[in-house]
């Protein structure tokens, strides 16, 4: 598949001292703009994060992904939730030396990670998106941040890509279904080394994304990065839908290397995308 991609010389992160300072400012901020909190997870609470809102993807499940998904490396800590990828070998219990499958014919499991997920828990139809957090930019990494659509299947579900990263790039997308079946791409990506490299991904950020009826906007500590007319990304396939006028569930994960990833043969292990919240605001 063939991606054309925008590249922007730099982002300039507005930073916030103090997580009580961010708390305090984004309620109040938002509800000057006729927000309303309609659901967030603070992950304040140590253990299992909340099985109300998330459950997790099993396995190997796509781009051809090094990581097995778990539940195992996932929890709270500290006011945090962070996904831990890890270097580990084990057996693949779906292993078929017959298969031509790429999730079968792994005889092992080398690389474990956790993949949160929302589905059939809590999905929402526009509003205003935030998620503060800490990436790795380690080779091979590849977290993200992401909202599929609940009607149809990959891509004429629509993607958005809020937040994602790989071999050094931050990437914002949205991925709708192209002509003859294909992904068509709406895609930005920034170079980290501009942003400030490994001294800005030891730090926190904020992504955001506000989403209504006539665009998605996709920002990053406070500056936009995408911009897409919402009607302007229906499904090419001559149904007129919009995959981005439907209810969307979010997901939250750690891959490694895959299609997009990298290489993480000389990446030392583990590696963490911790995430200090994540909210969801709607216009009252």
């Amino acid at each position: 598949m063939k991606k054309i991609f925008l590249i922007a010389t730099a982002i300039f992160p507005i930073m916030l001292s103090a997580h009580a300072q961010i708390t305090k400012a984004a309620r109040n901020t938002y509800k000057k703009e006729g927000y309303k909190l309609v659901w967030a997870d603070e992950f304040n609470k140590n253990g299992r994060p909340d099985s109300t809102s998330w459950g997790y993807e099993h396995g190997f499940v796509r781009n051809e992904e090094d990581q097995w998904y778990q539940p195992d490396n996932a929890w709270c800590e500290n006011g945090n939730l962070i996904i831990e990828a890890r270097r580990e070998k084990k057996p693949n219990p779906d292993y078929d030396e017959t298969s031509r499958s790429w999730k079968k014919n792994r005889k092992e499991i080398n690389y474990t990670s956790s993949c949160l997920i929302t589905n059939k828990k809590k999905t929402w139809t526009y509003g205003r998106f935030e998620m503060r957090g800490r990436i790795d930019i380690s080779k091979g990494m590849w977290p993200a941040w992401w909202t599929l659509g609940v009607e149809r299947s990959w891509p004429a579900n629509g993607e958005i890509d809020i937040m994602e990263y790989y071999r050094g790039m931050l990437l914002a997308n949205l991925v709708t279904l192209g002509r003859g079946g294909k992904q068509e791409w709406h895609s930005k990506r920034y170079s980290t080394d501009s942003l400030g490299g490994e001294k800005w991904s030891a730090a926190f950020h904020t992504w955001r994304m506000d989403w209504s009826k006539d665009s998605i906007v996709l920002s990053v500590d406070g500056q936009v990065v995408n911009r897409i007319i919402t009607d302007s990304v229906i499904d090419k396939d001559g149904s007129n839908f919009n995959p981005f006028k439907q209810p969307h569930y979010m997901l939250l994960n750690l891959a490694i290397g895959g299609q997009n990833g990298g290489n993480p043969d000389n990446t030392s292990f583990p590696k963490r995308f911790e995430i200090d919240y994540v909210r969801v605001y709607q216009k009252q």
